[in-house]
């Protein structure tokens, strides 16, 4: 490469065209930029994708090839954050084909792009170009479209099973580490035996204790949405403390609730339902289960299935009052949207442990909100506490806001931090269930090289079994490249875990489920823990919420002495 200057320009002007969808021009540049550089897979990606748009299918076609051969890696383009997987380079072959009327090598290439893990199968199913060959009942087969119309319920229920086993097998990123391929066989042929015997929340409840060996906290599966009949909870809000498991929440008409120790679900003692439900729960480790149990438990129609409770709209409640009685109550479900499913801990929006609408503990006790429960609902803000010198910054979910983006607001408080007489940084990702991992990378870029905080005893992150997924990545991250010290209770993922968002539907139930073909090794590949554990053990106690105190926060304010590495 002779003349450097000329080249980055030639590779600013066909990226420019691309992003204007200039697709003539921009393939012409691309493929100047390939023939100085060779060598680099997005290069081609982009050329393909030019080449596609103005109609040379068998340019793109090549293009592809190479872009295949080369790998394509990119955080800059949305075209390239999707041609980083093998399939989807192999599915834009697989379109070439059938442009230029190849249609045996289209379904060629479609059937290897669905054996390498094509995440979205409704695109060829949905995309005009396909409709000719849908008529073909191997294509269909290979697409997962069933005629379900016409079959009974046996028969939906068993041609969904065999769809869910065949995804299965093809999308999760370790479908047998923890079971063998014949026992998984032989658990999956034993339910679709069952069907006729089991109602539809018994087979749901079926289909996730075969995800729960998969080691993926990320697997689920939900009803449709507008299943009525299935997406119903209770209107309260269950916690899992050390006292045990606790009412933190309520919708206005239970507010007498607030603080009642749950002692028995229905004829069940709270132990007794946990474990029912630990069967059922995917996870990445045991903090994982203490989040998501608690909130199985408000899912009426699964309790019912599971035989815990006599109706799926209501469930008895036996409860410890605050004043020391006990009593029954029953409560009776609404219904919960998509958000308020139980699925994975917590979901990618920010949770809220004092929902809009209800009446939380926190609301009703004598005593100044604590800092971590004010604003639980926001994905991310700071306050300074001039006295101690401490700026305290809860991130809540990792997805850019409409006003300000994760990068934008990462500007924002460091400038603050180094505009003001700031000794510590506090970084609270309790409630923190992900979200983009990708939109971090500017905070912690900001984290590292801030002198004046990321040194021992400058740099505290407080977690806990909600911080889960790019949280999760935020916290491993965070301990391999500052000096942070971490507090609160253990994680509610794996340093290296398995994880991914890309849920698939079953034809006839409507059933959403997912499994992560993902796997997330932040941190060194000899690191096997379960969690990253704190170094200041200060987890959540009824007693201390029930006072509006936050025992993390107050032992990072303990932190005065200067002692080796605090």
């Amino acid at each position: 490469m002779s003349d450097v200057a000329s080249y980055l320009l030639m590779l600013a002007m066909a990226e420019t065209h691309s992003d204007s969808e200039r697709w003539p021009a921009a393939a012409a540049v691309w493929a100047e930029v390939v023939e100085c550089n060779p060598v680099v897979g997005a290069y081609w990606s982009r050329l393909g994708e030019a080449r596609f748009e103005t109609g040379d299918y068998s340019g793109a076609l090549a293009a592809y090839e190479n872009a295949r051969q080369y790998g394509v890696w990119s955080q800059h383009h949305a075209d390239e954050l999707e041609t980083v997987f093998p399939p989807e380079i192999t599915y834009r072959m697989a379109n070439c084909h059938l442009r230029l009327g190849d249609d045996q090598s289209a379904v060629a290439k479609l059937r290897q792009a669905i054996c390498e893990g094509l995440r979205d199968l409704d695109r060829p199913r949905n995309d005009e170009h396909w409709q000719p060959l849908l008529a073909d009942e191997a294509v269909r087969e290979m697409l997962g479209i069933a005629d379900t119309e016409g079959m009974t319920r046996e028969e939906g229920w068993r041609s969904d099973l065999s769809f869910l086993g065949r995804e299965i097998k093809r999308r999760a990123y370790a479908p047998f580490a923890e079971v063998s391929e014949p026992e998984f066989d032989a658990a999956l042929a034993k339910l679709a035996d069952d069907v006729p015997t089991l109602s539809d929340l018994q087979i749901l409840a079926g289909i996730m204790k075969l995800l729960r060996p998969l080691g993926d906290g990320h697997a689920f599966v939900r009803p449709a949405e507008d299943d009525t009949d299935k997406r119903l909870g209770l209107p309260v809000k269950f916690f899992l403390f050390a006292e045990g498991m606790f009412i933190t929440a309520a919708i206005p008409e239970h507010r007498r609730l607030l603080g009642a120790q749950v002692l028995a679900v229905g004829s069940h003692a709270v132990d007794q339902a946990l474990a029912a439900v630990d069967p059922l729960i995917s996870r990445d480790n045991s903090q994982q289960v203490r989040w998501i149990g608690p909130e199985v438990l408000r899912w009426t129609p699964l309790m019912h299935a599971l035989g815990l409770i006599d109706d799926p709209g209501q469930a008895e409640l036996t409860l410890r009052y605050p004043d020391g009685t006990t009593g029954t109550v029953v409560v009776y479900s609404v219904a919960v949207g998509p958000d308020d499913y139980p699925g994975v801990a917590p979901p990618p929006s920010p949770t809220r442990p004092r929902p809009a609408g209800w009446i939380s503990l926190p609301d009703s006790v004598d005593a100044p909100m604590p800092l971590y429960l004010r604003n639980s609902d926001v994905p991310y803000w700071f306050e300074y506490l001039s006295e101690p010198g401490v700026v305290y910054f809860q991130f809540n979910g990792v997805g850019d806001q409409p006003r300000e983006s994760i990068a934008a607001f990462s500007e924002r408080l460091f400038t603050f931090i180094e505009q003001h007489q700031v000794n510590k940084l506090v970084i609270d990702l309790r409630w923190n269930g992900g979200g983009n991992t990708n939109l971090v990378q500017p905070l912690l870029h900001r984290v590292i090289g801030c002198t004046k905080i990321n040194q021992p005893g400058g740099l505290f992150v407080i977690i806990g079994r909600g911080t889960f997924s790019a949280a999760q990545n935020t916290t491993t991250a965070l301990e391999r490249e500052t000096n942070a010290i971490f507090v609160g209770e253990p994680s509610g993922s794996r340093p290296n875990f398995i994880g991914e968002t890309i849920p698939f539907t079953l034809p006839y139930s409507k059933l959403s489920v997912n499994a992560a073909d993902l796997y997330w090794q932040t941190s060194w590949p000899m690191d096997y823990r379960p969690w990253i554990a704190p170094e200041l053990y200060a987890p959540p106690s009824f007693e201390a919420y029930s006072q509006n105190r936050d025992p993390a926060m107050e032992a990072v304010l303990a932190c005065t002495a200067h002692l080796p590495g605090f």
